[in-house]
């Protein structure tokens, strides 16, 4: 019997990694469905709070937290076996979060309440440090990579704030494009990318100075709206939501390199480690739908739960 080279086999440790669930948090149906990567089929569903809308993993790697919106609390997820860890209660209006990468910041995006809220984090527990008045429906968060300043989009003001961690009070607040959703910050931080899901691209900001500048308009496509870097340290995806298109932005040029379908209203993604797998979830057909990033095809759907939002997985490409 022939063996494979011993350079074709698997080290148990990449199997290992290959095998890590994929999280797709249902907004409507208050689930979030584990995915096995290796077989792509649903293995089971865990219920969150009411109406959750975002993932975000802890920068230590241990718990994938789930935003729930309307239920006023976090659920926790341990990222490698899929088990509920806790519930965290009295989370007013989680619907976005973000962590700073130091791990001394927690923050959330209020949608329905407009308001952003600081938490100091100690590793195991948040507390509230500041609760800031923002524009009207606060979306999506970015945290700068030296853990100084967080940047917000403003839904229905049209707007991007930019917020100072250490003093948890507003730098400045700008008038940018038509409902900002994600906002994405260079490796650099000297800009950051803004999708605007009531127009048909992307905002690029200079936030070198004292308030945002703006550069340029990259047009993606009717509906852009999140982010997800490929993991090169040079471009992004977003996804655009209303065209069914994915588009990769070269954020060195700022310009469009890319793009291919995206069935169904693709929202949130996760890449894979090598950067050859797209994970988006399809929001208005009940699917993760995973594409061949080099070709631009689509490879597999699985079945999910109703309005697909977050993606998230730990064995995933480099977040810049």
């Amino acid at each position: 019997m022939c063996l494979p080279a011993q350079s074709q086999v698997p080290a148990p440790a990449a199997l290992a990694a290959a095998s890590l669930p994929v999280f797709v948090l249902n907004s409507l149906d208050n689930t979030v469905s584990v995915i096995n990567p290796l077989t792509w089929t649903e293995t089971q569903r865990i219920p969150t709070g009411k109406e959750p809308h975002h993932l975000y993993l802890t920068p230590d790697e241990k718990s994938v937290i789930v935003a729930n919106a309307l239920g006023d609390s976090l659920t926790f997820i341990d990222p490698r076996t899929a088990q509920v860890q806790r519930v965290v209660h009295d989370i007013l209006d989680p619907y976005q979060l973000r962590f700073s990468p130091d791990m001394k910041w927690f923050v959330t995006a209020a949608n329905r309440l407009n308001h952003v809220d600081i938490y100091r984090w100690d590793g195991n527990n948040m507390t509230l440090a500041k609760r800031i008045s923002t524009g009207k429906t606060p979306s999506h968060l970015w945290v700068d990579t030296k853990s100084t300043t967080v940047y917000s989009t403003m839904q229905d003001s049209d707007e991007l704030v930019a917020i100072d961690l250490a003093t948890q009070t507003l730098k400045w607040r700008i008038k940018i494009g038509s409902m900002p959703a994600d906002v994405f910050g260079t490796p650099d931080d000297k800009h950051v990318l803004v999708g605007l899901t009531g127009s048909d691209g992307v905002e690029v900001y200079d936030v070198t100075g004292k308030e945002g500048r703006f550069v340029k308009k990259i047009k993606t496509g009717l509906g852009a709206h999140a982010f997800r870097a490929a993991g090169d340290m040079r471009h992004v995806y977003v996804s655009n939501r209303v065209l069914n298109t994915i588009s990769k932005i070269d954020y060195q040029t700022f310009e469009v390199v890319k793009s291919f379908p995206a069935p169904a209203g693709p929202d949130c993604m996760d890449i894979s480690p090598d950067g050859k797998t797209i994970m988006v979830a399809s929001r208005w057909a009940k699917k993760l739908t995973v594409i061949d990033a080099d070709k631009g095809t689509i490879v597999r759907q699985v079945n999910v739960g109703k309005s697909p939002h977050g993606v998230w997985t730990l064995n995933h490409a480099t977040r810049q």
